[in-house]
């Protein structure tokens, strides 16, 4: 943004509970979490009348923006620093998950930044706040509000005004990028300073600022960074929808000097795709009248334009995409005899014990996007025969060369039926099973196509030990069509696997390197002793259909074209 050089924020406080900001951020998720896909807000904020705290210049406004978590508040993202202006239009644009059936508190803060100082936190740095609700602007679309000081006092005149608008599950996007040449020149010792400025024009006449480019310093013919906007954003997804673009010449000071602007619709853009260019004149409306031979005052071009489209999970899932799901057990030592009525692996004929309880409500789920029903069973941490060595990714069908069970059911014999002939060791090393699915997921990726999405159910007694190797493990997998589901069985201390799971911070290699994406999910059974199994599956479930969306999206691999059913297609195979 052009307006943030020199302005340096301090680090942000912890990201607030279910808010999002960018892909990957991490969504906390409680036991009843649905599994539909959450309404994704985009808010947009300008200001009016603030307060003028500096001597010399202007306040340079920035707003930070913050969601109520626990009764405390917590800063989910913040806007560019815009400088030495009262009336501020901010280009950043914040994005929220909406979530009816809840009240989510939101506050808006704005503070006059300080060059290197970055945002402060003193009484004289705040320019004012203001409180209000998810709901509230949803419903209103347009909310203003006079900001407040602390203890209630008016902050003069200034209002804030926040713009929402939803993302369609069908939302696309746009990648643009725009040069200039033979722009007017506006300094007196140098040449201008020129950024863009895109506008929505609305059906009430209003313009919506929609993306404002980087200064490019001392420039007559700037080449502008490549951007993305979403196709709702750029034009309500209508592509005659009126847009207005302008070029100023930055001023330090906020006093920017226009240049020019023109008009153009979404349809007219397109015609830049491939190796087509459109440009327009860059007109000054008072040059135009005043000076006879006025021809323009520079020319906008459009370099290119790429149209991305954004699909949902359904789209992939519709399109043909199967879910493989693989099921590995903990057998080692610490579970206890499975003879013994006290051992996690005690077979009670009467009542399930929990990793099968776990098994059988994460399978289920699973089971409905897989169209052959086999399921991949793996176990670690036993000695098994006939050799009777230890081994940390075997079949516990006991067949090497074909590791699947037929359904659910056929996991759960195959389960009861192993006990018996195993024995219970260690050590708890789960990177070999991690990269065992990991490298059937990579033959996958080397089709190119959205046709198989591989979910690992890792359901374990202890903490990780060979924790180390499970971080470069998972990290790899990142990369792949792969999401990674721990359930902690039994009363052990999990602290340390929260490590595993993104929500705390961004999971990394031994060696630094971040995971792609979030695809780690931990929840402690205990926690769903007394809920019904559909709540355990609810919860670890949850961030899957946006891991696979995340997947498919980075890879730029769009669904697969529906199959035409069979006559027979509609009929279940025999149990």
């Amino acid at each position: 943004m052009p307006f943030a050089h020199g302005a340096a924020c301090p680090p942000p406080r912890p990201a607030a509970h279910r808010a999002t900001a960018t892909m990957g951020d991490a969504t906390e998720l409680s036991p009843q979490a649905p599994l539909a896909a959450v309404s994704k807000v985009e808010l947009r904020v300008s200001c009016k009348h603030l307060l003028d705290r500096d001597t010399l210049n202007k306040s340079d406004p920035c707003v930070l923006l913050l969601m109520q978590s626990q009764g405390q508040w917590m800063e989910v993202d913040r806007s560019e620093v815009i400088k030495s202006n009262l009336n501020p239009v901010f280009a950043k644009i914040f994005t929220v998950d909406y979530y009816f059936e809840e009240v989510q508190k939101l506050r808006f803060e704005v503070y006059d930044s300080h060059g290197h100082a970055g945002v402060g936190t003193h009484d004289d740095d705040f320019l004012g706040g203001m409180e209000c609700t998810v709901g509230q602007i949803v419903a209103q679309k347009r909310v203003t509000k006079p900001l407040f000081l602390k203890y209630g006092k008016f902050a003069g005149k200034s209002t804030i005004t926040v713009i929402s608008e939803e993302i369609s599950g069908n939302n696309g996007y746009v990648e643009l990028a725009f040069r200039a040449k033979k722009l007017d020149d506006k300094d007196l010792f140098s040449k201008s300073d020129p950024f863009l400025e895109i506008y929505r024009i609305d059906d009430d006449r209003s313009e919506q600022l929609v993306y404002r480019t980087e200064v490019v310093k001392n420039n007559l013919s700037p080449i502008w960074e490549p951007f993305k906007v979403s196709l709702n954003s750029l034009c309500s997804c209508e592509e005659k929808r009126k847009l207005r673009c302008v070029v100023w010449d930055y001023d330090s000071r906020g006093k920017h000097d226009f240049i020019g602007e023109f008009f153009t619709t979404f349809e007219e853009m397109q015609k830049a795709m491939g190796e087509n260019k459109v440009q327009w004149d860059c007109m000054n409306p008072k040059y135009k009248i005043k000076k006879r031979n006025y021809k323009n005052s520079g020319v906008v071009v459009l370099l290119d334009l790429k149209i991305h489209r954004v699909y949902s999970f359904l789209d992939y899932i519709m399109g043909g995409c199967q879910i493989h799901f693989t099921v590995a057990i903990d057998f080692t030592a610490s579970n206890g005899d499975p003879r013994n009525s006290c051992s996690l692996h005690y077979i009670n004929p009467y009542q399930p014990n929990e990793y099968l309880k776990a098994l059988v409500a994460v399978g289920e789920i699973c089971q409905d996007y897989d169209s052959d029903k086999k399921f991949s069973a793996l176990g670690f941490g036993a000695r098994i025969p006939p050799k009777y060595e230890v081994s940390h990714d075997f079949a516990i069908n006991f067949n090497p060369d074909n590791d699947e069970c037929e359904g659910i059911q056929g996991v759960v014999e195959s389960y009861q039926s192993c006990l018996p002939k195993i024995q219970l060791y260690g050590p708890t090393n789960v990177a070999p099973i991690i990269s065992k699915v990991a490298r059937v997921a990579a033959d996958e990726e080397r089709t190119k196509e959205a046709s198989q999405y591989f979910i690992l159910l890792i359901l374990t007694d202890g903490v990780v030990t060979d924790m180390a190797d499970t971080r470069e493990a998972i990290v790899r997998a990142s990369y792949l069509p792969m999401s990674i589901i721990i359930v902690g069985v039994g009363n052990a201390d999990f602290t340390d696997m929260q490590i595993l799971d993104g929500d705390d911070g961004i999971l990394r290699s031994p060696k630094g390197e971040p995971v792609l994406r979030d695809i780690v999910q931990f929840v402690p059974f205990r926690e769903f002793k007394n809920a019904s199994p559909t709540a355990l599956a609810k919860c670890v479930l949850a961030e899957v259909p946006k891991q696979v969306v995340e997947y498919y999206s980075y890879k730029a691999f769009p669904p697969r074209c529906p199959q035409p059913e069979t006559p027979d297609s509609n009929l279940s195979s025999p149990q």
